[in-house]
């Protein structure tokens, strides 16, 4: 009787045990603090008086007190071709100097240049080899049909390597090394006319991932802007990098994500923010591996519907500043988007570049 009470006894104590530990599977929670009301920059900063359209896509990191911000810069007509790779910093995350431009596509809008359009910049630090990297995306540009958009098209992915070693190297200048991601017979039955269109590298372990994305541009209405994920077969940021299609579509979304950005999470895990659909919102999720995402989330940083950010469009990744408290930036238009003439390349709206405080935990 003894042995069987003993054994009922610790059966009782495992269920119970494990009854209280599925009670508490905590759940990620990113949360809004603050939003700075207006623009942080737009076309009437000091420094944006030849960027004619404003901002869009891009990172921002921080280094001891300074912010970094990498932003793709509208400067002309054909809208979304004639652009410029800008590099801004600031001392308080709100007053930024513009300090160099790092990349200048030619503008070319026949389609046979496949540098005509610059699109995507993204630093990320490599420890190994103590240098910047900055990864960005080439296109070819023409005017659309009414078949296809063709503003961006065919898009490339290189990498640059910044001249001057050390964290301190950020700003450049940055040194074409390769094209490390391109449309080819290893792209997935998702990906479309618009090639590759962002990619962001992030370290698990030893290995190298990579978010990277494509849309089906050659449909009108367009099917599907999503993303998928790459990996380099070496220890190195360098590649080579190859298609991972077991991992491809992501499970992010089904319809449509631009630009995700993933940054390790306070405790362990991984948070990636990425542009996404809905009102005064972005797409965040949370990842135990840094490998298997599930379906995103919804985080409204504009509690005031349409202020300042008529459309909000793209964040520029989080960047931590302790105790689980973040900055984010994020780009949006001033004014409310005309899609059917900003297709055709024809700019009139602006979009400005706006700062969330945001909070992270678990309940």
């Amino acid at each position: 009787m003894r042995f069987l009470k003993a054994f009922f006894t610790l059966i009782l104590t495992t269920i119970i045990g494990f009854t209280f530990a599925q009670s508490e599977v905590k759940t990620p929670q990113l949360v809004l603090v603050n939003q700075t009301p207006e623009p942080v920059i737009s076309v009437r900063s000091i420094g944006a008086e030849r960027i004619k359209w404003g901002f869009e896509g891009g990172r921002v990191v921080k280094i001891g007190k300074t912010y970094h911000l990498f932003t793709s810069e509208m400067i002309d007509n054909p809208i979304w071709t004639k652009m410029k790779l800008g590099y801004w910093i600031s001392t308080d995350g709100l007053n930024w100097t513009r300090k160099a431009t790092l990349k200048q596509g030619t503008g070319d809008f026949t389609g046979k240049d496949e540098r005509a359009a610059l699109w995507s910049p993204l630093p990320v630090f490599d420890k190994a080899n103590n240098r910047w990297n900055l990864f960005y995306v080439a296109y070819k540009s023409a005017p659309s049909l009414p078949t296809n958009f063709l503003g961006n098209h065919a898009g490339r992915v290189w990498r640059s390597v910044s001249a001057v070693a050390g964290i301190n190297g950020i700003g450049g200048p940055y040194i074409d090394k390769a094209i490390v991601l391109k449309p080819g017979k290893d792209s997935g039955s998702w990906e479309g006319l618009q090639g590759t269109d962002s990619f962001f590298p992030y370290q698990v372990g030893e290995t190298w991932y990579a978010f990277y994305g494509s849309a089906q541009t050659e449909f009108k209405p367009v099917k599907s802007f999503l993303v998928g994920m790459a990996n380099s077969t070496s220890a190195s940021i360098a590649g080579p990098w190859i298609r991972l299609p077991k991992l491809s579509p992501s499970k992010l979304e089904t319809y449509f994500i631009e630009n995700p950005i993933v940054t390790p999470a306070p405790g362990g895990g991984y948070l990636c923010v990425y542009d996404s659909v809905g009102d005064d919102a972005i797409g965040w999720a949370y990842s135990n591996d840094g490998l298997n995402w599930g379906k995103g989330n919804r985080l409204i940083i504009q509690p005031n519907a349409g202020k300042w950010a008529k459309d909000v469009r793209t964040p520029l990744g989080l960047v931590y500043e302790g105790d689980n408290k973040f900055t984010l930036y994020y780009t949006g238009f001033e004014e409310s988007p005309n899609w059917t003439r900003l297709l055709k390349g024809q700019g009139k709206e602006t979009c400005a570049i706006g700062k969330v405080e945001l909070f992270f935990f678990t309940k």
